[in-house]
């Protein structure tokens, strides 16, 4: 975050995070998770210390109480993957843990989506229970001496979860009839926490941006052997995500990052993965043009602090 901080408030930062307030929702998304690790308590701490000839209290230590790389277990953690990338792709960051913003229009689709991420979850639990006396005989007969059947739960369903919900972030309207005073003042802290918003999404899709152009740039610039880098079709196809991530949830705050993303889809507009590969002309052409957009962008990234730019308001 510090490398996009202002040190100026301008009218456009208000502006816009007034605008933010106005038309995005919180939404909160946890979950409940299993533990598959425990740490060895202190006479087995002391036993591992003692092969290798060392104190227990300097030795950090731990079991695996399941097998991870179980399928069934891997389906569980794929739809935690799932909903996350879900969740965080859909909205922006905002300044308080377990809490981004979406679009108020996009809170149903949002539900719904959620919701069956849910429900996929509960069956693929429902799966992982069915192998979960096969996951804790393995795990005893792996662990010998350091299993224990008190670190198991007696079944899984109920240990996995995914809880959303959509907090309120405006100060409570009784506040300001039981006390003015705190009410202005909660208003003024919850404006600061949108202000913070803004530099915390010009914050992400810079470095989101960097991040893919230098990947690509990297993967088409120079040989290895002889031969050009090899690079997967997602070092192209993730700007088009971006792209869409961008138009869709961008705050518009920052005219230079709109200007980058603008070059940065210029360039890449109609290119496929399979030209880049055929096409040594083109590999070079986009090579040489991210390059520029590489550069610029570091330079946003690393000037930014020490510049005072004045927007003007939209």
């Amino acid at each position: 975050m510090s490398t996009i901080l202002n040190e100026t408030t301008s009218t456009v930062s208000i502006t816009t995070s007034e605008r933010i307030q106005a038309t995005m929702a919180a939404a909160r998304v946890r979950f409940t998770w299993l533990g598959v690790r425990k740490s060895l308590n202190t006479q087995q701490k002391k036993q591992a210390a003692d092969s290798f000839g060392a104190e227990g209290s300097f030795l950090s230590a731990n079991k695996k109480l399941i097998d991870t790389s179980h399928p069934a277990y891997k389906a569980v953690t794929a739809i935690r993957s799932q909903a996350t990338s879900y969740w965080k792709g859909s909205s922006l960051p905002f300044p308080e843990a377990g809490i981004r913003l979406i679009r108020q229009e996009a809170i149903g689709e949002f539900d719904q989506k959620m919701a069956r991420f849910r429900e996929e979850l509960a069956v693929a639990v429902a799966e992982l229970d069915q192998h979960y006396e096969e996951l804790r005989g393995a795990a005893q007969r792996r662990l010998g001496e350091l299993f224990n059947p008190a670190d198991y739960p007696a079944s899984l369903i109920g240990m996995f979860a995914i809880e959303y919900d959509y907090p309120s972030v405006e100060p409570p309207a009784y506040l300001q009839q039981l006390n003015p005073a705190l009410y202005t003042q909660e208003c003024q802290r919850m404006q600061s926490r949108f202000e913070e918003a803004v530099q915390l999404a010009e914050s992400a899709f810079i470095e989101e941006l960097s991040k893919l152009v230098e990947h690509l740039h990297e993967r088409l610039s120079g040989q290895v052997d002889g031969k050009p880098k090899v690079f997967r079709d997602s070092a192209v196809t993730n700007f088009t995500d971006f792209f869409d991530r961008f138009r869709s949830l961008s705050v518009r705050s920052n005219e230079e990052l709109d200007a980058f993303v603008a070059q940065a889809q210029g360039i890449l507009r109609g290119v496929r993965p399979h030209q880049l590969r055929d096409n040594d002309f083109l590999r070079d052409r986009i090579a040489g043009q991210l390059a520029e957009v590489r550069g610029s962008l570091d330079d946003l990234l690393v000037d930014r602090p020490r510049r005072n730019i004045l927007r003007k308001p939209r």
